[in-house]
C-alpha cells in the first residue's frame, strides 16, 4: 500500500473516532463549567505533523462529521476546521518548529478560532443564539482546558500517523546532529585534507 493511501486511510479513521468520542463521552463531561472540545485538537496535530494539505483535508472531514452528528448548517464546521488544519500546515513548512511547546500555543489558537469563528459565523447566519459575556468565559475557559490537552493529544496523533507520513530530510538531518550523526563540521579530516608540515631542519 502506498504511503498517501495508507495516510488517507489513517486519517479517515482518526477523524471518525474522535468525532464518535467527542459526541459520545467528552462532550457529556465538564470541566469548569464547560465541556471540552478535541475536534480542533485533533485536526490541529494532524496539520502540524502531516502538512498543508493534509490538515486542510482533516478538517474538511473532521467539520463535516461533527455538522451531520449535531445535525446543522453543512459546512460551517469544515470551513472553520479547513483554516484551523491548513494554517498549522503551513505553520510545519515555512517554519519547522521543533519546539516541544509549540502544540500548546497552536491548541490554544485552533480552540480560540473554532469558538469564536464558530459564533460570528452563527451571528452572520441569522442563528438565534445569545452573544453575552458569559459566552464569551465559556469560550476562554474552554480555550485554557484544551491548551492542557494539546500536548497529550498531540502525542497520540502523532503516534497514530507518523507510520505513515513520508520521511522529511530537514527531520532527518536534525535527528542525526541530536543522535550523535556527524554535522558537516565534522567530517573526518582525511575528506576535508591535512595541513601539510613543514620539513625537519
Amino acid at each position: 500500500m502506498s504511503e498517501s493511501m495508507s495516510l488517507s486511510l489513517r486519517l479517515l479513521a482518526l477523524a471518525l473516532v474522535t468525532v464518535v468520542v467527542q459526541q459520545a463521552a467528552v462532550s457529556q463531561l465538564s470541566i469548569f463549567g464547560v465541556s471540552t472540545d478535541l475536534t480542533p485538537l485533533v485536526v490541529m496535530s494532524v496539520g502540524l505533523l502531516a502538512g498543508s494539505m493534509a490538515g486542510a483535508a482533516m478538517g474538511f472531514g473532521t467539520g463535516l462529521l461533527v455538522d451531520l452528528v449535531l445535525v446543522q448548517t453543512l459546512g460551517v464546521t469544515s470551513l472553520l476546521y479547513i483554516a484551523i488544519g491548513y494554517w498549522s500546515g503551513r505553520l510545519r513548512e515555512l517554519r519547522d518548529p521543533a519546539h516541544g511547546l509549540v502544540p500548546l500555543a497552536m491548541g490554544a489558537a485552533a480552540t480560540a478560532v473554532a469558538g469564536f469563528g464558530m459564533t460570528v459565523i452563527q451571528f452572520l447566519l441569522g442563528v438565534d443564539a445569545p452573544v453575552s459575556l458569559l459566552l464569551v468565559q465559556q469560550i476562554v475557559i474552554t480555550v485554557l482546558v484544551n491548551t492542557l490537552l494539546a500536548l497529550p493529544v498531540y502525542a497520540l496523533v502523532r503516534r497514530i500517523i507518523t507510520p505513515a507520513l513520508p520521511d522529511d530530510p530537514r527531520r532527518r538531518r536534525r535527528r542525526a546532529y541530536t543522535t550523535g550523526g556527524l554535522s558537516p563540521l565534522q567530517r573526518p579530516a582525511g575528506r576535508l585534507g591535512t595541513i601539510p608540515r613543514s620539513p625537519a631542519r
